[in-house]
């Protein structure tokens, strides 16, 4: 075990210890006398002193020295009781540190680096031998303080795990801490007086790889946008490459697209997130994918155990999973054996008497009078109870809806095709099927082992390929546990128009035109009742292209129920993720295959570097399972395997036919060349026992090589994909995806600005790389509320948008004046939000937000002058608002009337007369959307906001604003004098006219309304003009580069609250 480094002052005192293994760095030693056959005197010497001392004073006969050349001190890391348990640490050491100590000048930080790393590995050491932190509260607050104190993020930053690791700097080695929390990974290390932290938020990470280089055998690799950050030295990398991807997968799920993936519901509630939980999930996942469970089912308990298997007579060993409707079983090798039992087919769950070759034995008797035997079950009486529980629960909920009507009956596809199999080839393959359901099982509950899978690639014979297709899929359970449901669905969604419909029955007919079963009504009736089915029972996905090529092959071998079920299986369990809107899933799996092509075809790789070429034609061989690219009878071999296999076939497939035309791939000049090559031979793909496949007689092997080389039978195919690429795992396509997946979302999230900036670019002056930083900026403020536009919405239809705290936030960071006081700031943001909430849904899009910084840095005066006139009344400025603003004018007060000595009017008749004339064009453009006039209160409120614009140092500005103050008001003044004495006249002609006392009174509120106090945008604006330092204020080039750079800065300090920033180069 590793030991806390304790120093020792001679490494072989007395002569106690003999060295095994050594280096410049490190020395196994070996108690003397330990081990000995035939021990000296002195080694007998030892030997008695060991066994004489208690059992707390023995000493371990293994340890590992840390020494330092040149130093008479050295300190042992490392003991063991028995010789395997030190050398794995040894081995540890050589493949882990010892290349990286080499790059250390000073020798005396060689031995401070390595104690901090073996203090580090203790520590992990400690926590890894917990079912969970929380077991151990001691520990794990001590990691949480650690995690709080030194970064100090929100309170609600939950701490899931931690990991000892090294984090490189070029080709230093920065031993510390890697704190993994729901939505950022943190580093912290102090070592040698130098203190490195920082925080990479996950959604941040576009990348993660495990990457080996000569200093760093194994390390993980991080990716932002921004830089690489490689750790390495982890007791565990394949765990906590593990638990990264997780945290990063399901964090970019739910941030970046919660609509558009299935996520666990517990995992959509980050603060009950563990590593416990993590591990579930990641066994659930896998379960999940493994057996092609519905995505609701929940895992329970996870058993070691043995099955008994007739075919072999034996127990074979592997694991069994239960879930709420299903007993799943798979040996221990993935493959060889599963097993799958719903509970809606058990009759009884019963314990049996134990012996000594049946140890702790389950009987699980299932309807068709069959029963699994299982042994060597731990917890036996505990599993038990809980699988008899649910299957308790499960028949009471049967028994409720056996009493309910059965519902219409489905229609059947009557039509067969036109051309046949090979009957005879047909009937042998029927017979080896009863063979082999007479040895294996027949239904859902078969033992299905290597055996099936040389008869699913043969070709399942056409009277069997529907019911085989339910039994794999499981389809017929949920046909059996939904009586009337497809009918009752038919009727509601009959008659129903909208966009899924409109959709279908532009497809309808471009399923598979040229197949006799879809040019009658019939077969297009039925079609259309599938998929309009589906789209009812399933909203979120609808209808997409593809499903209508897939519902049509289901058609022909099941009847239209089953193969309603069918398509539910494929779109929602067998395929997840790839029948939504922006078909993620099939676009995970194409990043997936990209890997595998990288990793099974490395020649291929290296001759196309860019295999984006590859994926683009390989999207449509996932998506319609082969059978838009291959002959209709070969690509109905590829669907059987599928629902043997699942993804895996398809991967399988696409590997061979890539490997198959390598050469030809390799030589291509270009995509359209590429495309030919596989096209070519796809179409050349043909089923042996089809009529019209090329004889394989002495006379056809004289044809051409060329010729020849096109012809490839598919069972041919099929066979050479699982002998060459039979070892890819379901574990491994399920953790491939989870990392590929942080890609592709991110992919999506670059896609997504890209179209932004393109829509709003043209309307606005901001350069491309500002638009780019504030789009930035904008999706960092909006981030952790996760709202997203309205799914109707044509415009950016995954646009982000601010609620009111979220752009008060922005727009602190990014006005460009001062901020002199900051409840006039907070009320000037309150009536910004306000008035760019154009659809009054109180949130802002970024197109908007760009449009009123646009106008801010490069708006003309005018426009820049109107936006501030517009903040000042309604909509902007409410009757209700209450504003707490302590910044009063000096020449002005809001708690009493005003009142303005005027001199004269002669002597601002011309003055007046002038400013109107210079505004003749302002006017006219006014005309089309007039502004409000603006009253004596809301002139007061726009005073306060200049005044708040300038430093208090700028005299000169604060002189002209006065100076305009005045004139404004004066100019006002006049207006309401005027309107009073007009007033008043039409008053009194009223008053005579109507002769009545409620005619005065209408008449003198009607004037109290006209009177008030007003002045209008073209004098403000014009009044502004005559100061010439107000102009220079209001055209003066702004910096917004530096306000966003500093922006950046105070926004990453407001969400990560670090005590510092590491800076890029560091």
């Amino acid at each position: 075990m590793w030991l806390n480094p304790d120093e020792v002052l001679l490494k072989n005192v007395l002569k106690l210890w003999v060295t095994e293994r050594s280096n410049d760095f490190f020395l196994l030693q070996r108690r003397r006398g330990h081990g000995e056959s035939n021990s000296r005197i002195t080694g007998l010497l030892v030997g008695a002193l060991d066994n004489v001392l208690d059992s707390t004073a023995r000493v371990t006969p293994f340890r590992i020295l840390l020494q330092v050349p040149g130093s008479q001190v050295s300190w042992i890391i490392a003991s063991g009781a028995a010789i395997e348990e030190v050398n794995k640490h040894w081995d540890w050491l050589l493949h882990n540190l010892l290349h990286s100590l080499s790059v250390f000048e000073n020798k005396e930080d060689v031995a401070s680096f390595v104690k901090g790393k073996v203090k580090g590995l203790i520590a992990e050491e400690v926590q890894g031998r917990q079912a969970a932190q929380e077991d151990d509260p001691g520990k794990f607050r001590e990691a949480l303080r650690k995690f709080e104190v030194h970064f100090g993020l929100p309170s609600s930053e939950k701490l899931v795990t931690y990991y000892s690791c090294c984090c490189w700097k070029g080709r230093v080695p920065r031993q510390g801490f890697l704190y993994l929390s729901i939505n950022h990974m943190a580093f912290y290390s102090f070592l040698l007086g130098k203190e490195v932290k920082f925080v990479i938020p996950w959604a941040e990470v576009t990348r993660l790889e495990r990457v080996s280089t000569a200093l760093m055998p194994e390390a993980i690799r991080v990716t932002t946008r921004q830089r690489q950050r490689e750790f390495s030295m982890f007791l565990n990398l394949d765990e906590a490459f593990g638990v990264i991807g997780q945290l990063a997968d399901i964090a970019l799920r739910r941030l970046l697209d919660s609509k558009g993936l299935e996520l666990d519901r517990v995992l959509q509630q980050p603060a009950r997130i563990t590593k416990r939980i993590l591990e579930e999930q990641a066994i659930r996942e896998y379960v999940l994918a493994l057996f092609r469970l519905p995505r609701s089912e929940n895992l329970y308990e996870v058993a070691s155990c043995s099955v008994w298997t007739p075919h072999a007579r034996c127990h074979t060993a592997g694991t069994l999973y239960t879930t709420d409707s299903y007993l799943c079983f798979s040996s221990r090798e993935e493959g060889n054996l599963i097993l799958l039992i719903p509970l809606s087919e058990v009759l009884s769950i019963e314990k049996a008497d134990s012996t000594s070759a049946l140890p702790n034995p389950v009987i699980v008797s299932i309807r068709t009078k069959k029963a699994f035997q299982l042994i060597e079950l731990n917890d036996r009486d505990e599993l038990v109870e809980n699988m008899n529980s649910r299957l308790r629960a499960l028949q009471w909920k049967r028994s409720m809806f056996r009493s309910r009507k059965e519902g219409k009956r489905s229609v059947v596809i009557r039509i067969r095709k036109c051309v046949y199999l090979c009957q005879s080839t047909n009937q042998v393959k029927e017979r080896l099927w009863e063979d082999h359901f007479s040895e294996f099982g027949r239904g859902v509950h078969m033992f299905r082992t290597e055996k099936i899978q040389k008869l699913v690639a043969m070709g399942i014979p056409e009277s069997l390929r529907g019911e085989l297709w339910m039994i794999f899929s499981d389809a017929s359970s949920d046909l059996g546990s939904h009586e009337g449901y497809y009918a009752s669905l038919v009727q509601k969604s009959m008659g129903h128009n909208n966009l899924a419909t409109e959709e279908i029955e532009r497809d309808l007919h471009r399923s598979l035109p040229d197949h006799p079963a879809f040019q009658n009504p019939t077969g297009i009736a039925a079609l259309r009742r599938v998929l309009t089915a589906y789209a009812h029972r399933n909203p979120k996905i609808g209808y997409c292209q593809s499903m209508n090529i897939l519902a049509s092959v289901l058609l022909l071998y099941a009847k239209e129920e089953d193969a309603f079920w069918l398509l539910v299986a494929v779109c929602e369990r067998m395929l997840p993720d790839y029948f939504n809107r922006r078909v993620i899933g099939a676009q995970v799996d194409q990043s997936v295959f990209e890997e595998l092509i990288r990793e099974r075809l490395p020649e291929l790789a290296e001759q196309i570097p860019d295999l984006s070429t590859l994926s683009s034609v390989s999207l449509s061989w996932f998506l319609t399972l082969f059978l838009s690219v291959l002959p209709f009878h070969s690509a109905v071999c590829v669907v059987d395997c599928f629902f043997f296999h699942g993804i895996k076939a398809i991967f399988q497939l696409g590997l061979a036919v890539l490997e198959a035309n390598a050469a030809e791939l390799s030589s291509s000049t270009d995509d359209g060349q590429a495309l030919m090559i596989l096209t070519g031979f796809l179409d050349q793909v043909g089923n042996v026992e089809c009529p019209g496949f090329p004889s394989s007689s002495p006379a056809a092997e004289e044809t051409s090589c060329s010729v020849a080389k096109r012809h490839t039978n598919i069972t041919d195919l099929i066979n050479d994909s699982y002998i060459k690429f039979g070892d890819l795992t379901v574990r491994q396509i399920e953790q491939l995806r989870c990392r590929h997946r942080i890609q592709v979302l991110q992919a999506h999230e670059d896609t997504t600005k890209e179209n932004a900036l393109r829509l709003v670019s043209p309307d606005v002056s901001i350069p491309a790389e500002n638009l780019a930083d504030i789009y930035d900026l904008f999706k960092v403020i909006f981030l952790p509320s996760w709202h997203y536009c309205d799914s109707n919405r044509s415009f950016i239809e995954r646009q982000y948008r601010l609620d009111r705290p979220q752009f008060k936030s922005l727009y602190g960071l990014l006005v460009p004046w001062p901020d002199v006081s900051n409840q006039h700031t907070d009320t000037l943001a309150n009536r910004t939000f306000t008035l760019l909430d154009q659809d009054c849904d109180n949130l802002v899009t970024f197109r908007d937000f760009a449009s009123w910084l646009d106008t801010l840095y490069f708006g003309e005066l005018n426009e820049k002058i109107r936006l501030l006139y517009c903040l000042h009344i309604p909509p902007a400025l409410t009757e209700t608002e209450d504003d707490p603003s302590v910044m009063k004018s000096p020449l002005l007060s809001t708690n009493r009337p005003l009142y303005v000595n005027l001199p004269p009017l002669t002597d601002y008749q011309d003055q007046l007369k002038q400013m109107l004339q210079d505004l003749a064009t302002e006017k006219e453009k006014d005309v089309e959307k007039p502004l409000p006039l603006m009253n004596q209160s809301e002139f007061i409120q726009f005073c306060k906001t200049l005044y708040s614009m300038f430093h208090p140092e700028e005299n000169e500005l604060f002189q002209a604003i006065a100076t305009v103050t005045s004139l404004v008001l004066q100019i006002g003044e006049v207006g309401h004098r005027g309107k009073i004495a007009g007033s008043e006249a039409n008053s009194q002609e009223g008053s005579t006219a109507a002769g009545g006392v409620d005619a005065r009174r209408g008449s003198r509120s009607s004037a109290t309304a006209d009177n008030e106090w007003t002045v209008s945008y073209a004098q403000i604006l014009a009044s502004l003009l005559t100061e010439q330092a107000l102009v220079n204020f209001f055209e003066k080039p702004l910096d917004l580069s530096a306000k966003i750079t500093q922006a950046k800065e105070s926004q990453y300090q407001q969400r990560a609250g670090l005590l510092t920033l590491q800076r890029a180069s560091s």
